[in-house]
């Protein structure tokens, strides 16, 4: 019974500067996830062209690659869904936002040494 007042409470606010916030955090909550899943793709085959040039990389190995990164999202979203809840979703939302800013930045200086022909 609750959720139905909760519910027509929404439907009856006034659109605030707070909703459009909101709709712009998860919004860009949802981009980066779905980003990185799917970078992980052309990430592999442009791998496999530098490591794998006269063999194919195969598909068990890019399968487990793929497994991989989608159980990591799983488990991520459980693991950061429970912090949330421990530590306050705010607080952990700028953690992860702190954490993807820096890796960001550090693969964007990451330099290679090699010299290749």
């Amino acid at each position: 019974m609750t959720e139905v007042r909760v519910l027509s409470a929404l439907d009856a606010t006034r659109i605030q500067l707070y909703h459009f916030k909101a709709i712009i955090i998860a919004g860009m909550g949802l981009f980066t996830d779905a980003y990185d899943l799917f970078c992980i793709a052309p990430v592999l085959s442009m791998l496999s062209e530098i490591y794998y040039k006269t063999d194919s990389i195969g598909t068990p190995l890019l399968s487990t690659f793929y497994v991989i990164a989608l159980l990591g999202a799983a488990l991520g979203q459980l693991f950061v869904g429970y912090l949330g809840d421990r530590l306050g979703r705010r607080r952990v939302y700028g953690i992860c936002l702190m954490i993807m800013v820096l890796s960001s930045f550090g693969c964007g200086f990451s330099v290679c040494t090699t010299r290749r022909s």
